[in-house]
């Protein structure tokens, strides 16, 4: 592994963390700065003029992110021996967090985190098992802080002018809460056959549901045009960098519940939580690995971490629909690769066994993108026996058909 360099950057939001890796050779080190492009959108007077400027700044953290290199692991695959000097930026910084967590405070509790020694012997391995209920929120899901993190930081006429956001349930139910929550305008896209209680979920919040397209990816489409109809504001379920850091304000109170972690076990479906997790560990807690954990049936972001480049799939199909992506993200991709310790893939018939595993032992109904990380976590027992290790239900959003399937074993 090659020599780490932690250095900050500052910028009117606060210092944004920069690892340098020097892989190869001893040498000389030549460790370039990298501008903190600002996201904030300025004050507009005019709906359109507030997309457009959006659509600018989106654009601008787009190439950010796009700088953010290779850092690379004990275990990753052999590279190349030439010295090679690569700068990794997260994409958001331990002060983003700290206020996303302020700025949540009024709306929500800290959730709690629980250990059950009948889930340690269910994975096995003298692994002792930290579970973070994100479950018990008032969405059931840990989006509500993305969506909360996002609102709070819009400016006032944004909100007037409505958000718009695409979804497989939890991102939408999120954004819809808070726009509640701030008395704003949500309008939400699902793909047709979306998660019917999500739907009606999402519904009951008030917001405006459209169902179209074929998955994730398609409605963010329907989404855009939506966008660029109305003038309202993309709120993105990873390319948003206030969104990330309502993500990792779960991961902040993990490390507080339970200083000294070994290790984070994540599910991810675009990553804002794993690069939250990453954040907070790399400025809080520099031992605590964090892994990531990807279903079979949608396995872009797996599959692209191993290969170290950019993949899409044509299809997604798990019965983790939070986790039913095709590709990776601009904002999130880059730390992923270059913070994870390790990716796993699981089954949709693990991910229903962690389910019942976790009903069973914690008495949870979980939902099964929930399960993914403990799932994930049962594979890497062998590597982390006897080490404290934190998963995340990140919601427990079950729709009744998946829940008797599972609960029949008949996935």
């Amino acid at each position: 592994m090659g020599n780490q360099i932690m250095c900050r950057l500052r910028g009117e939001r606060g210092p944004r963390l920069v690892l340098v890796v020097a892989q190869g050779t001893r040498g000389a080190q030549q460790f370039n700065k990298i501008p903190v492009v600002e996201r904030r959108v300025p004050q507009p007077c005019m709906c359109r003029l507030v997309s457009q400027r959006a659509k600018f700044h989106a654009r601008a953290a787009d190439a950010e992110s796009r700088r953010g290199l290779h850092r690379f692991h004990e275990d990753a695959p052999a590279r190349s021996a030439a010295l090679t000097t690569a700068p990794v930026t997260l994409p958001i910084s331990i002060a983003d967090v700290r206020a996303a967590s302020e700025r949540l405070a009024p709306f929500l509790a800290p959730t709690p985190l629980y250990t059950y020694p009948l889930l340690d012997a269910w994975v096995g391995h003298e692994v002792r098992v930290f579970v973070k209920h994100e479950n018990f929120h008032p969405t059931n899901a840990f989006k509500v802080r993305n969506g909360l993190a996002f609102m709070s930081a819009l400016a006032e006429p944004q909100r007037a002018c409505g958000v718009v956001a695409a979804t497989r349930g939890n991102h939408g139910l999120g954004i819809a809460w808070a726009a509640r929550a701030f008395g704003a305008k949500a309008t939400i896209c699902v793909p047709v056959g979306n998660n019917p209680d999500k739907n009606a979920g999402i519904r009951a919040l008030g917001a405006r549901l459209i169902e179209e397209g074929r998955d994730y990816d398609e409605s963010v489409e329907v989404a855009r045009r939506i966008i660029d109809a109305e003038g309202a504001t993309l709120a993105h379920s990873t390319n948003n960098a206030d969104i990330v850091a309502g993500a990792a304000t779960l991961s902040l109170e993990v490390v507080g519940q339970q200083p000294g972690l070994d290790a984070m076990v994540i599910a991810v479906g675009g990553g804002s939580q794993a690069v939250g997790a990453l954040t907070v560990a790399a400025e809080l807690e520099p031992g605590m690995r964090v892994f990531g954990v990807q279903a079979q049936g949608a396995s872009a972001a797996h599959d692209s971490w191993h290969a170290r480049e950019r993949r899409t799939t044509s299809r997604a199909e798990t019965i983790a629909d939070g986790l039913a992506t095709r590709t990776t993200y601009d904002l999130t991709f880059p730390a992923l690769l270059a913070g994870l310790a390790g990716f796993e893939l699981v089954s949709d018939a693990e991910i229903a066994d962690a389910m019942r595993a976790l009903l069973r032992t914690t008495h949870s109904l979980v939902e099964p993108a929930g399960a993914a990380g403990l799932a994930g976590l049962r594979r890497l027992a062998p590597t982390l026996a006897g080490r404290k290790v934190a998963i995340v239900i990140s919601g427990g959003n079950v729709d009744e058909a998946t829940l008797r399937q599972v609960l029949e074993r008949a996935i």
